[in-house]
């Protein structure tokens, strides 16, 4: 196995009496190699005893998008079998697993090419020819790519339905802030500069909208140099109307020390400004509602969002971050669609952190948010 660059190399016919060497090209970002699954992968290629030689191109599709619409991919891992053919695509989360089946049939293959072997018609006791047999590979590609269609198309509806709950987030601070003008609590400098922060967050999402639907949600991100500090203290003055005059302690922990983050900042707002409305509107009169921004190691930054609401039971703490999930305990009583903490994690994963939420019912909950602190990295090419 031979770990390659960007390019996958093209096919070539095999000389007769030798292996036709398997060609595989591996679309995936740094976050997805790091997982079991690819390791995996790339451990079943390089140790064992596949019977043909293979050799694995790994790409990251963030820099060749060109590759996604060359196979026509969306969902990313994906592993794309470009020689022998037919071309087989393999994704999702298991693609150690449906390689290790198909490595059996390929090997058979590779031996019956090789010996120049020529299948003979079917017999009159009724076994299948040659064409039969080429039919059934055909089915079971065709069937392959039917299920790995069906899986890019649920990614695209994720995809869409995120960047579109994003919209409601620049939409909300600027009614709040509209509320604040009229009431006399901002002056027209101050709306009108976050009116304009806000519509030109309107513009950029719609920008996304369009382009979501040819690129993955994950290449719209631009990660630069980020005074995280800074974005939290703006994200609090947009949602005050949220606590302002309410009977509600807000306790914000933001040294003036803290290193800059490689992060994109407009994604990381959308985060601040999720956990921040929700601690908010699940919060009662009485309550308490915090936000800390802790250097907690020489890599990471932690955020921490917590408050005084009625708590997250630990069995849903996981199934929370997932698409349009609504706890049923708050569900009739508090609006949107339950895709918010989803978004949060998609961010937080596309930096290459995390999210989770610390709760117990009845007392509050507190959700983390760990990002990468900015060590001289090269912006995306």
């Amino acid at each position: 196995m031979e770990p390659a660059a960007a390019s996958p190399p093209p096919a070539s016919a095999p000389s007769e009496g030798q292996h036709q060497e398997l060609q595989l090209l591996l679309l995936a970002g740094r976050q997805h190699l790091a997982s079991a699954d690819l390791r995996q992968l790339q451990q079943l290629l390089r140790d064992e005893d596949l019977g043909l030689k293979a050799q694995l191109t790994i790409s990251d599709p963030a820099r060749h998008p060109e590759l996604l619409e060359l196979h026509r991919l969306v969902a990313t891992p994906a592993l794309v079998k470009l020689a022998p053919l037919p071309r087989q695509v393999f994704a999702g989360s298991t693609i150690s697993s449906q390689l290790r089946s198909w490595l059996p049939r390929w090997q058979q293959e590779q031996v019956v090419t090789s010996l120049g072997i020529n299948l003979k018609p079917a017999e009159a006791d009724g076994s299948r020819s040659r064409r039969e047999l080429q039919l059934e590979d055909q089915l079971l590609v065709l069937r392959q790519e039917n299920e790995a269609l069906i899986e890019r198309l649920g990614v695209q509806e994720r995809l869409l339905r995120m960047v579109a709950h994003e919209l409601r987030t620049p939409l909300t601070a600027s009614k709040l802030a509209l509320q604040s003008y009229e009431l006399g609590q901002i002056d027209v400098h101050r709306f009108q500069d976050v009116l304009r922060r806000r519509l030109n967050d309107i513009e950029a999402l719609s920008q996304d909208l369009l382009e979501v639907g040819s690129t993955r949600w994950e290449a719209l991100f631009n990660p630069q140099r980020l005074n995280l500090g800074t974005v939290a203290a703006e994200t609090i003055l947009e949602l005050e109307k949220l606590w302002v005059g309410r009977d509600l302690r807000l306790v914000t922990d933001i040294p003036a020390d803290l290193p800059d983050v490689h992060a994109d900042g407009r994604r990381m707002r959308q985060v601040l400004l999720n956990l921040l409305e929700n601690a908010f509107k699940y919060t009662a009169e009485g309550g308490t509602v915090s936000l800390a921004l802790v250097h907690r190691t020489s890599q990471w930054l932690q955020v921490s969002v917590c408050d005084s609401g009625p708590g997250i039971p630990e069995a849903e703490q996981e199934r929370i971050f997932q698409d349009r999930v609504r706890l049923p305990q708050t569900a009739g009583s508090t609006a949107g669609y339950g895709v918010g903490l989803s978004v949060c994690r998609r961010i937080a994963e596309v930096h290459g952190g995390r999210i989770w939420v610390v709760s117990e019912p009845g007392e509050g909950a507190c959700f983390h948010v760990t990002v990468p602190v900015w060590n001289g990295q090269a912006a995306p090419s």
